[in-house]
């Protein structure tokens, strides 16, 4: 056997192979979807992943408004944000924030599910969401894709 023949291939942006996936957000909870979510934006499902390249898919996320949770989250799940001045700490419970925007919820959980540098941020631009079932892309022909068969 000729050990020498084996090459290792790295993905880069010019040979990724990028597609587009639909993603109902219906009867899934949140650290469930958003951790699958974050898996297939990196490309952690392709047999040809490279942890150093942007080489996952464009997700969309539609009924972002139907997602439910377990337990006491809606009460008891805080986020917090700081604008940075004496006094500027804000507390908002989940289910205020979903109330405002349901979208935010997901985007939130799914952008700490991924890497904390410049690679993360650009995965992150691929990930859509909407409240409806309704969405923009239907040019790029995506492939509905079921989380319970992930």
């Amino acid at each position: 056997m000729d050990h020498l023949s084996f090459k290792t291939i790295s993905v880069n942006k010019a040979n990724a192979n990028k597609g587009w996936v639909v993603i109902d957000a219906g009867d899934a909870t949140l650290g469930r979807l958003a951790s699958q979510v974050a898996n297939i934006l990196r490309g952690k499902h392709k047999p040809s992943f490279t942890p150093n390249s942007d080489c996952g898919d464009n997700v969309i996320v539609v009924n972002a408004d139907k997602l439910r949770v377990t337990g006491k989250k809606l009460t008891d799940k805080i986020y917090l944000t700081h604008s940075g001045y004496p006094g500027g700490q804000k507390r908002i419970n989940l289910r205020d924030k979903k109330a405002k925007d349901s979208t935010r919820v997901i985007e939130h959980a799914v952008k700490g599910m991924l890497q904390g540098n410049r690679l993360g941020s650009e995965q992150f631009r691929n990930l859509f969401v909407y409240a409806g079932a309704e969405h923009p892309h239907a040019a790029q022909q995506p492939k509905a894709v079921d989380l319970k068969h992930l």
